[in-house]
C-alpha cells in the first residue's frame, strides 16, 4: 500500500530531472530549434523511461531472464536515481543561493556556459560514483577483531570465529559474489563460522543457481561447523523498491526450499535455540526480531535465553539485528553477532544510519560483553556500495579466567 501512495512521488520526482536534463541539454548543444534535438530528446526519454520503470515491469514479469534482468537494471537505477537526485537538488541550491549574493555576477551566472559547466560537473559526478558503487560491492573484504572473554572454555584457549551476514542471494547476489565470500571465509582458517541472517532476497526463485550455490557455500571450512538464524528478509514475499507484498493478514515465513537449501549447504539454521560448541561454549541463534518465523509467535526474551545455561561458561549469541543489546549483556551473554544495518551500504546512508542503531556497524562493548555488527557481504535494493564495504568479519576471541 505504502508503494502506491509513493508512487505519485516518484513520477514527480522523475519530472524534476527531466526538466533539468531538458534545460541542460538545450545549452550545451545549442540547437534546441533543430530537427536533430527533437529526435535526440525523444530517444533520451524513451532510454530514461525504461531505466525508471525497470522495477516495475521486472515486478510484474513471470520468473526468468527477463525478469531477472529488469530487476537487476531496476536496482542499479535506483543507486544512480540516488546520486542523480543529490546531485541536482545540490546544484539548484547553490545557484539559488548565489542569486542572493551581491558579489556575482548575475548575467554570467545565468550564462550559457555555467549552466553547461554544472550539468557536466554533475554527470562525472554521478558516473565516479556509480561506477565505483558497482565495483566497490563486489569486492568482499575480512575485517579483523579480537576480543578477550573471562570465562573457562575448557581445553579451548583461543577460537577464531568468523562473521558474515546479509549475503541477500537472489536478483543482485549470486554464485560469484558467494565464491568470493567462501573463498574469505577460508582464507581465515576459522574454527566456527556463523551467518547472522538474511541469507536470502526474499524470493527463492530469483536465485541465480540453488545447486551451484550450494556447492559453493558446502565448500565453507570450519572446525566446528557452519551455523545460522534468519533475517527479516528470509520468508517469502514479493519486493518491490523495498516494499514487501504478500498481505499483512498472515504470518510470513521462510519458503521451505530455504530451510532445504541450507540444510543441503551444510549450514545448520538455529531457530530460538542453542547448540554447544566443543562441550564448552553455548551458541545461540535467534529469530528475526520482527519477523520470528515458522513455528515461533514470540521470540524468548535475553533471561529466557541463558535462564537454563551454566553461565560460568562462554555464551555467543547470532541475532540479525542489533538490538536488546543492554538485556542481551545483562543476561550474561559475551559475545553478540549481528548483520542487518548494511552500514547504510550508499552515503549518505551511512552517515545517518548511525543516527538509528546503537552500534550500526563495528564493534561495542557493552558492560562484559562485545557486539560486532557487520555491514554484510551482500546488498539489498541498490546493487552498489558507496562509504562502505561488503566484509566478513574475523573475530579472534581469547578465553582468560579471572
Amino acid at each position: 500500500m505504502l508503494a502506491v501512495i509513493l508512487s505519485p512521488l516518484y513520477i514527480l520526482v522523475h519530472l524534476y530531472i527531466a526538466r533539468w536534463m531538458y534545460r541542460w541539454v538545450k545549452r550545451c548543444l545549442r540547437i534546441d530549434s533543430h530537427q536533430y534535438f527533437k529526435w535526440f530528446w525523444f530517444a533520451a526519454v524513451v532510454v530514461y523511461l525504461l531505466f525508471a520503470a525497470a522495477m516495475g515491469v521486472g515486478f510484474l514479469l513471470p520468473t526468468g531472464p527477463v525478469k531477472r534482468f529488469f530487476v537487476r537494471s531496476g536496482n542499479y537505477w535506483l543507486g544512480i536515481l540516488l546520486y542523480v537526485i543529490l546531485a541536482v537538488v545540490t546544484a539548484d541550491i547553490i545557484r539559488l543561493i548565489l542569486k542572493r549574493s551581491r558579489r556575482i555576477d548575475q548575467e554570467k551566472l545565468a550564462g550559457r556556459r555555467v549552466f553547461a559547466v554544472t550539468g557536466i560537473f554533475c554527470v562525472l559526478v554521478v558516473t565516479v560514483l556509480g561506477v565505483w558503487g558497482v565495483v566497490n560491492a563486489r569486492i568482499v573484504r575480512t575485517t579483523r577483531y579480537e576480543t578477550v572473554i573471562h570465562k573457562d572454555a575448557g581445553t579451548i584457549e583461543q577460537m577464531k570465529v568468523v562473521l558474515a551476514a546479509d549475503l541477500h542471494m537472489g536478483y543482485n547476489i549470486g554464485c560469484d559474489q558467494m565464491q568470493r565470500m567462501t573463498e574469505q571465509i577460508n582464507a581465515e582458517d576459522p574454527d566456527l563460522v556463523v551467518i547472522a541472517g538474511d541469507i536470502f532476497d526474499n524470493e527463492y526463485e530469483a536465485l541465480e543457481d540453488p545447486e551451484e550455490l550450494i556447492s559453493i557455500l558446502k565448500g565453507i571450512r570450519s572446525r566446528y561447523g557452519v551455523y545460522a538464524c534468519y533475517g527479516n528478509h528470509d520468508i517469502k514475499e514479493r519486493i518491490l523498491a523495498g516494499f514487501t507484498f504478500g498481505g499483512n493478514d498472515r504470518k510470513k515465513q521462510s519458503d521451505i526450499r530455504m530451510d532445504e537449501f541450507l540444510e543441503k549447504a551444510g549450514i545448520t539454521l538455529l531457530r530460538d535455540e542453542s547448540v554447544m560448541i566443543a562441550d564448552s561454549i553455548y551458541l545461540y541463534g535467534r529469530p528475526d526480531r520482527q519477523r520470528p518465523g515458522r513455528g515461533i509467535d514470540k521470540r524468548k526474551t535475553p533471561e529466557e535465553i541463558t535462564e537454563d545455561m551454566d553461565l560460568s561458561k562462554p555464551v555467543f549469541v547470532i541475532d540479525h539485528q542489533p538490538k536488546e543489546l543492554q538485556e542481551l549483556a545483562d543476561a550474561g551473554v559475551d559475545l553478540d553477532l549481528c548483520g542487518h544495518t548494511h552500514d547504510g551500504q550508499m552515503f549518505p546512508g551511512n552517515l545517518t544510519v548511525r543516527l538509528m542503531w546503537e552500534n550500526a556497524c563495528g564493534y561495542l562493548r557493552k558492560g562484559d560483553m562485545h557486539n560486532i555488527v557487520t555491514s554484510g557481504a551482500g546488498v539489498f535494493g541498490p546493487n552498489m556500495r558507496v562509504g562502505t564495504i561488503s566484509e566478513i568479519c574475523s573475530v579472534t576471541v581469547r578465553f582468560e579466567e579471572n
